[in-house]
């Protein structure tokens, strides 16, 4: 069982505080949520899926399942414009049809802000179950902010540098995805929505 969060991840956690057990029971938990070293997209630290509860994201990241999270360092570099969702739409199912008529709003959000078109957040996170090897990622235990301005802020232990004993040494090891091929992500993402994408090879 993999699992793919791409919102608030508090129904996660009541899993874990039901039955922490379940965490044994899963190969990886993929998040689409976090800011880490850069601004947020809700407050100058948090990104949305995070801050919406920051405690459970917390819990998430502090259990023993392996956790993947591809944050805003990756998905803003993710953009497509109007003219990539029409070209990927071009000849498409009406399920696709339908998606790009959808998204217009949403790319309409962005470029106020200032985009070329729309950050391509959730279906970035999907790509990295398929194709991992798109993506750069880096390991160390996270804990996640909860309270006062800061809440919702993701910090990553980095290096290996020698500390008194602290509660970041009783969390398991999680990896970050903090780069990676935004153009092949996106390209993967096209493909799947022209439905020409081809299945991973399965591992040997």
């Amino acid at each position: 069982v993999r699992l793919l969060a791409v919102g608030g991840l508090t129904n996660l956690a009541r899993a874990l505080e039901a039955d922490p057990a379940i965490a044994d029971l899963v190969q990886d938990v993929v998040v689409m949520g976090g800011a880490f070293e850069v601004p947020g997209n809700v407050s100058p630290v948090a990104e949305a899926n995070i801050y919406a509860d920051p405690k459970a994201a917390d819990r998430v990241f502090a259990a023993s399942w392996k956790v993947t999270a591809v944050p805003l360092n990756l998905t803003n570099r993710t953009v497509m414009t109007r003219q990539d969702l029409a070209a990927a739409s071009e000849g498409a199912d009406a399920a696709m049809q339908m998606v790009a008529a959808l998204s217009q709003g949403y790319i309409d959000f962005y470029l106020q802000w200032g985009e070329a078109g729309m950050l391509v957040h959730d279906c970035s996170a999907a790509v990295y179950l398929t194709d991992p090897h798109l993506f750069a990622t880096r390991s160390g235990s996270i804990i996640v902010l909860e309270d006062g301005p800061a809440a919702g802020m993701t910090v990553q232990r980095l290096g290996a540098a020698s500390y008194s004993p602290n509660e970041w040494d009783q969390r398991p090891v999680q990896s970050v995805c903090v780069g990676g091929d935004a153009a092949g992500i996106l390209a993967r993402i096209y493909a799947v929505c022209r439905g020409s994408f081809a299945e991973p090879s399965p591992k040997s």
